[in-house]
């Protein structure tokens, strides 16, 4: 009986851990609306800095702009919280459950408390650290620390699935089976709108190379409308070979910059600028691309230096027949350069990178994965950037790039 009162009395920030049940109970009784908000929000700035960590982005964290995305987080972290409860009122609704969406709030909210505190102390083991390395003090390997951090936040993790569960089934009244079970059905609600987003409206892509720059850069992500262009196989999640045409298909239009799959490699993604139609005939000389004989405006605009290689690059405008411009860099002296003139057979697109010479595009042959690319192939239209991190920033500066972060893509 003392045992008892003792966890009765204890902090549900140490009850949560041992006692998942009783403190749930206890909350729904003794806390208010306001401090479960507050723990949801702080749950989901915890996970954004988290994530902010280990994409090697530590240099950034006093920046005033990845705080105040942190703070924004928080904010998120509440809308997602009444979101998710609503899909775990759904799905205790057709397992017969008890518990109100309020009570669900809370559940969800609560059954993040050990991963809340597991990155609180993942937090202060790198602060520990960075103090360390700068006082002068001995300290551990970085590789030692980082396993430290995700071993802890993967433990934590854990523990907060099994409270999770545990204070579901209280508020539920529900066995084993139809706990996990409802909580099932509630993740596959959540993720089925995303499912649909993706699969028919825009799904997120990164840029792995340089063949497109400056238009796209490595480290660049960005939106492809699946709708532009109607659905094929390609636009569905693992391709699946539902159908074999294009669905509500229309045409692309010179100079759009598209996501599509080669005939020889049709489990990876290309991304390139369109510049010639079905029944056109292309030809590069110079360096300059012609269009049924007649040459697109390629105006010089200087050089472009990269800041780790220090290698410049010569930088050109070019402005397509449709009123399309936009910026390719050429350092000239390539094969590429100068090519025979290429016939676009119906049904397909000439497809050419804005990095003349780091692209592999239609210009070379099919077996070397070029060719022109046939319609079924196109998965959709690269609309704008949401994300664009720099792996190369020097030390100092923040490896976001906030100024690309919204750039539509043109």
């Amino acid at each position: 009986m003392v045992s008892s009162d003792s966890e009765r009395q204890s902090p549900p920030w140490v009850s949560v851990w041992l006692n998942p049940r009783l403190t749930i109970e206890r909350v729904l009784t003794r806390y208010s609306t306001r401090q479960i908000l507050l723990l949801a929000g702080l749950h989901f700035s915890l996970t954004v800095t988290a994530y902010v960590i280990e994409g090697e982005l530590t240099r950034a964290l006093l920046d005033w702009r990845v705080l105040a995305a942190v703070t924004g987080g928080g904010l998120i972290g509440i809308a997602v919280l009444f979101v998710a409860a609503l899909c775990f009122t759904a799905s205790g609704w057709v397992f017969r459950g008890r518990a109100t969406a309020a009570d669900l709030r809370a559940t969800l909210a609560w059954g993040n408390a050990p991963t809340v505190i597991g990155l609180a102390v993942c937090f202060a083991i790198l602060a520990a650290w960075w103090i360390s390395a700068r006082i002068g003090l001995p300290q551990p390997p970085p590789d030692l620390v980082a396993i430290l951090v995700q071993v802890t936040q993967a433990v934590v993790g854990l523990w907060s699935l099994v409270t999770l569960l545990l204070m579901l089934s209280r508020v539920q009244k529900f066995g084993f089976w139809r706990t996990t079970s409802s909580y099932a059905l509630a993740l596959l609600i959540i993720v089925f709108p995303f499912f649909l987003v993706r699969a028919f409206l825009f799904e997120p892509f990164n840029t792995p190379s340089g063949s497109m720059a400056p238009s796209l850069i490595v480290g660049d992500y960005f939106f492809v409308s699946k709708y532009a262009y109607g659905y094929t196989r390609y636009s569905l999640p693992f391709s699946l070979p539902l159908f074999a045409r294009r669905i509500l298909g229309r045409e692309p239009q010179r100079g759009d910059v598209v996501v599509y799959r080669h005939p020889r490699s049709p489990s990876v993604d290309f991304v390139k600028r369109i510049v010639g139609l079905p029944g056109d005939k292309i030809q590069i000389t110079e360096g300059v691309v012609y269009i049924n004989g007649q040459p697109v405006s390629h105006a010089p605009l200087g050089e472009y230096v990269d800041p780790e290689t220090m290698q410049r690059t010569k930088r050109w405008h070019e402005n397509l027949p449709n009123g399309v411009s936009y910026e390719v860099f050429d350092a000239g002296n390539s094969y590429l350069d100068n090519t025979e003139v290429y016939s676009v057979p119906p049904g397909r697109y000439f497809v050419i990178g804005d990095n003349r010479n780091m692209s592999a595009d239609s210009r070379l042959p099919v077996e070397q994965g070029g060719g022109t690319i046939p319609f079924e192939n196109l998965i959709g239209r690269v609309e704008a950037i949401f994300f664009s991190k720099d792996s190369r920033a020097p030390a100092g500066s923040p490896p976001i790039r906030f100024a690309r972060i919204g750039m539509a893509v043109r």
